[in-house]
This record gives C-alpha cells, structure tokens and sequence, in this order.
C-alpha cells in the first residue's frame, strides 16, 4: 500500500468522535468554513449529515449549482465505500486504473474524487459525512480532514 493510502487511513483512525450530535455538525461545518476562509480566500460548499439527513449545509459566494453535484456524489463515495472519497480515489490509481474506468459505478452518483471524510464515532463506526467542494478534491479533502482535526482538538 503506498504511502499517501496508510496517511489517508491513518487520518480515518485518528479523527474520530467520541460523539456526534447536531451541535457538532453545526459548530464543524462553522470551523471549515473560517479555515477555507483564512487558508484560500475562496468560496467553497460545505455539506454534513448523518446517516438519516442533513445537519449543516453552506454554500459561500462564489458557488453554484454544481457544487451539489460535488456533494452528491463524493458523499455516495464514502457511503458506498466506508472511507474518505480521496482514499478511495487513490486506491484506484495505485492498482494502475482510475475510479471513473473500474468502479462501475454511475459517475452521475459516483465520483472518486476528494473531499468527502467519513464522520466516524468510537465504537459505533461510520455515522455520516463531512463533504466540502470548491477547490481542488486534494483541498477539499484537506479542509474536511484539517477541519475535523481542529474541532476535536478545540480548547
């Protein structure tokens, strides 16, 4: 397994909650927000739900209709997948092909791209997802990681 796929799964074993309620998502998606905000100067979309529906969604200006698109389909990643739409991009790359050719999956509901993360609890498993879109899946994907660590990390 290459190196870039251990990190990425290494972040899934690190950021995990010992809960998550609707506060968390509201106070998580707050925090993406001021670090794209500080970090990139760009208008990005964030999007977190559970398993049963969404709990935060802000699309900043800059955005569009295609930023939905984004959300849909990188979510449906992790929740087919069980793990960060990024790393399971990557593991297709590192067996030689690419999501969009092996999957076979819809790339109108699938997309192997990064910025969706798995909201995971200790002892209960994957929960939901946190799904930014605006910048590059490598960006996207950073914000919702980098986001979540700070959240957990908070004071």
């Amino acid at each position: 397994m290459s190196e870039l796929l251990n990190t990425l799964l290494e972040q899934e074993e690190d950021l995990q909650f010992d809960a998550f309620l609707n506060e968390d998502a509201l106070q998580l998606g707050l925090t993406i927000i001021e670090l794209a905000k500080a970090e990139f100067q760009k208008g990005i979309a964030v999007h977190i739900e559970n398993d049963q529906h969404p709990l935060f969604t802000h699309y900043m200006a800059g955005t569009n209709e295609g930023n939905s698109y984004w959300i849909k389909t990188k979510k449906n990643v992790v929740n087919h997948f069980g793990h960060s739409s990024l790393y399971v991009g990557e593991s297709y790359k590192a067996k030689g092909t690419t999501f969009k050719e092996s999957a076979g999956l819809p790339e109108s509901d699938y997309q192997g791209e990064g910025g969706s993360f798995p909201i995971i609890v200790r002892g209960a498993g994957k929960i939901g997802t946190v799904t930014v879109t605006g910048l590059t899946g490598e960006e996207d994907h950073y914000l919702a990681a980098e986001g979540i660590r700070r959240y957990l990390n908070r004071a």
